[in-house]
């Protein structure tokens, strides 16, 4: 569910032992570092056995559970494995149990001189240990090198290793200061504090609240971001009274089948049309300062969705070919499964390029920080009547100003100009959105 997920907690079970489940019918839920996912039946049959309970953390790649049929009976050995190794179908006569399939052995290494495609994490991990990719063999489809594979090629270190060799860098978590040891005198005294503190509201003074493990993972990436990423900053200010005249022309004409366009589902159709014109905002860098920047054969915008205790980015894949009706659809499907904890595998991650809007809250304008692996992020601000001049004459236009975040090492800022410059035209000629 996003380039760096290493593992996810079992949340809940939706189906019993037992139970019969339908292809594509929700049966667990998946909480990761930063949402909750439904996983879905891959298959029909019968969920034969759960193999992680309810808050058992579960590596990503491990099977969870078994799916056969009626009347199979499943080894007693059976334990999460590689999803590699549970690929194979059950059989289909109901009288044998399904029999372990063992992970096929990696094969040896043989140096790739064409172009290496890789997972993201395990081009992270990759460059962490400092591992040529060109050396790892693949096993993931069409050859992508996965986790595992990089895993293999160099098994992490063992705790001793770690404590001689240099500082390992650890995840963003609160800092709690000691605290000092209570005399009965003083614990009478923060207790009365606390108290007071509750009663009025307030919180206690020097009270912490730990960070739940989504705003760990956002004080991750974001500081990741910012220290990593040499930013740009672009602002641009769009004239958007023929945009939203427009879209209440669109809105009237679909309003008997109850689909609703939105400003943001504009600037995602403009911003995908525009990634499509300037290629190299389609793209991200990857590995060290000596290292490439890889083109993306697919525009797929990412959309920062506000949830409860953080942010999360939900993609619209194939952004580009996608109309307007089918990208408010879309949106409103994913922001909506995000926000009730009930979104799916594909709802994250993969995304492109990300826009962030923060229109609905009056903002004037803002900068937001790019989301690695993306090439650039596009904050998006208020539509708001504003006295301008046209051919002399003081006017009243519906100004939104939006500004781009460029990582300098993928993209320049000659380039980023041009690119918002192009969706500031696509916006303020609305008709190239819908033609």
């Amino acid at each position: 569910m996003g380039f760096d997920m290493t593992e996810g907690t079992i949340a809940s079970w939706l189906k019993k032992e037992g139970e019969a489940v339908t292809k594509g019918e929700p049966i667990a839920e998946i909480e990761t570092d930063k949402t909750t996912i439904q996983i879905e039946a891959f298959q029909s049959g019968v969920l034969l056995k759960q193999l992680a309970q309810p808050g058992q953390k579960v590596p990503v790649g491990e099977s969870i559970g078994v799916i056969g049929d009626v009347g199979e009976t499943v080894p007693a050995a059976a334990a999460p494995a590689p999803v590699a190794a549970a690929v194979a179908s059950p059989a289909t006569n109901g009288s044998s149990a399904p029999a372990p399939v063992a992970a096929p052995s990696a094969p040896a290494a043989v140096a790739n001189t064409g172009r290496v495609i890789a997972t993201p994490v395990a081009k992270r991990i990759a460059e962490e240990r400092g591992i040529d990719l060109r050396l790892v063999v693949g096993t993931g489809p069409e050859g992508r090198i996965t986790k595992a594979d990089v895993e293999s090629f160099a098994p992490a270190a063992k705790p001793a290793d770690v404590v001689i060799a240099a500082p390992v860098a650890m995840p963003a978590a609160p800092v709690v200061a000691p605290l000092p040891v209570a005399t009965p005198s003083t614990a009478d005294a923060q207790i009365a504090a606390i108290a007071s503190a509750a009663a009025s509201g307030k919180p206690a003074a020097g009270a912490r609240t730990p960070l739940t493990k989504m705003r760990q993972t956002i004080a991750k990436r974001m500081v990741e971001s910012k220290t990593q990423v040499p930013h740009f900053y672009i602002t641009q200010t769009v004239e958007m009274d023929a945009a939203l005249a427009l879209r209440v022309q669109i809105n009237e004409s679909l309003k008997a089948e109850g689909i609703k366009i939105s400003v943001n589902d504009m600037v995602v159709r403009a911003v995908a049309l525009a990634l499509k014109k300037f290629p190299a905002m389609n793209s991200s860098f990857v590995g060290d300062a000596n290292g490439a920047i890889e083109n993306h054969a697919d525009v797929n915008v990412g959309i920062a969705v506000t949830v409860t205790g953080g942010l999360v980015t939900v993609t619209v894949r194939n952004t580009d070919a996608k109309t307007l009706r089918q990208i408010s659809q879309e949106a409103v499907g994913l922001a909506g499964r995000a926000r009730d904890g009930k979104s799916q595998p594909g709802d994250f991650g993969g995304q492109t390029f990300t826009i962030s809007n923060l229109g609905m809250y009056g903002v004037d304008e803002f900068i937001a920080i790019v989301n690695q692996p993306d090439a650039g992020i596009l904050a998006v601000a208020s539509a708001q009547q504003t006295p301008v001049v046209r051919d002399g004459q003081i006017v009243i236009r519906s100004i939104m100003k939006m500004t781009l975040s460029g990582d300098h090492r993928a993209v320049d800022g000659a380039v980023g100009a041009e690119f918002i410059n192009e969706i500031k035209r696509l916006l303020e000629s609305p008709w190239n959105l819908v033609l």
